[in-house]
């Protein structure tokens, strides 16, 4: 059961994958659409879950599950790393490689292998300021506080 993004409550479950690159806007509305239909249809055990998504900076696409209403479950997580993976193939795109790092370079978005991230830490090209998208977070209220922070304040911080 689809429901609004911004009236899931901040204890929502998150899951964020991000793209390898950048999308296309047709390819955003292709994957909004066929993001709702699996939304439309998600559940644990034959319960609907109460779940939305976003599409973020044509990049990110980030699903969330209201876990008072009903807990998402091993199954119904397959299902939906089953679905990633689907997108993944139908728009040649990396969504589940955790291994790679994204940051703010001025208003650009960039996207690196996680060895390319810490080189430019040793080298300078990046730093405890840079702006990094902290994927680790869990729930829609750590999304919004702790998405978007200065290297210093995440994971990234140890290669400093």
């Amino acid at each position: 059961m689809y429901i609004p993004f911004e009236e899931l409550p901040e204890d929502a479950k998150i899951w964020i994958y991000q793209s390898n690159r950048k999308l296309t806007d047709d390819e955003v509305e292709s994957i909004t659409s066929k993001c709702q239909d699996f939304i439309e249809n998600w559940a644990a055990h034959g319960t609907s879950l109460a779940a939305s998504f976003v599409i973020k900076y044509n990049r990110f696409i980030i699903f969330a599950v209201n876990q008072e209403v009903q807990q998402a479950t091993g199954c119904s997580i397959d299902a939906s790393v089953h679905f990633i993976q689907q997108l993944e193939q139908q728009f040649v795109i990396e969504l589940l490689d955790k291994m790679n790092v994204t940051y703010r370079s001025g208003e650009h978005i960039a996207h690196k292998s996680l060895l390319d991230f810490k080189k430019m830490a040793k080298e300078k090209a990046v730093s405890e300021h840079t702006i990094v998208f902290n994927n680790l977070v869990n729930t829609k209220g750590e999304w919004e506080e702790f998405w978007e922070v200065p290297a210093s304040e995440s994971w990234h911080s140890r290669f400093f």
